[in-house]
């Protein structure tokens, strides 16, 4: 991923590597069209490369899956690091950043997602991965195992809901920062609650 460059720097943003253009063709592909329409062809015209370029960084389709997968989680981890820095804690943060904004992390987890709706079983073990490791996180924060579960699934649901907004769903269910701040003061009680 490539930040954006102030307008003090005279410097031009490095162009994604060929590599990085493949994964996210395949991602796009995946989104727009599902498993089926991700063809090493189709992957390699969207990411302007020869079918021989792309077999240069994945010899092979499973390679390219791998080669998601891997990416999906350096994504994750990231998000955790940012998770464990964030000012307002770990809860504020899961809390917050459950609505699809189309961020690179927002899309990864689409694609994937679209793929473990498939034969593969990688995209569902990575999926099922990556909502242990905020599972373990909130439980860490929270120290209740139940709290922090009900608080993971509360994400679930938001990030649920804010995906199919996109999709004609009606918008009462509107994730406005009041209603957030409100669920995030019922989450506090919860957390207050579960404790002797």
């Amino acid at each position: 991923m490539t930040s954006p460059v102030s307008s003090s720097d005279n410097r031009m943003p490095r162009p994604a590597s060929a590599r990085d253009r493949v994964l996210t063709a395949y991602e796009d592909l995946l989104i727009e069209s599902g498993e089926r329409g991700a063809t090493l062809d189709a992957v390699a015209a969207r990411a302007g490369v020869s079918k021989g370029g792309l077999l240069y960084h994945f010899g092979s389709k499973d390679a390219l899956v791998e080669g998601f997968i891997a990416r999906l989680m350096d994504l994750t981890e990231e998000d955790i690091d940012i998770m464990l820095a964030a000012p307002e804690g770990v809860v504020d943060y899961i809390i917050r950043t459950s609505v699809n904004e189309g961020t690179a992390f927002d899309r990864a987890l689409i694609a994937a997602a679209r793929l473990a709706q498939t034969a593969d079983p990688r995209a569902g073990v990575a999926l099922a991965s990556i909502h242990d490791r905020w599972l373990d996180v909130v439980t860490q924060v929270v120290g209740d195992a139940t709290v922090a579960r009900a608080i993971v699934l509360i994400s679930d649901g938001l990030y649920y809901n804010s995906a199919l907004m996109g999709m004609g769903a009606t918008e009462p269910n509107d994730p406005t920062d009041e209603r957030l701040d409100r669920l995030l003061e019922v989450i506090a009680r919860l957390g207050a609650a579960s404790r002797p």
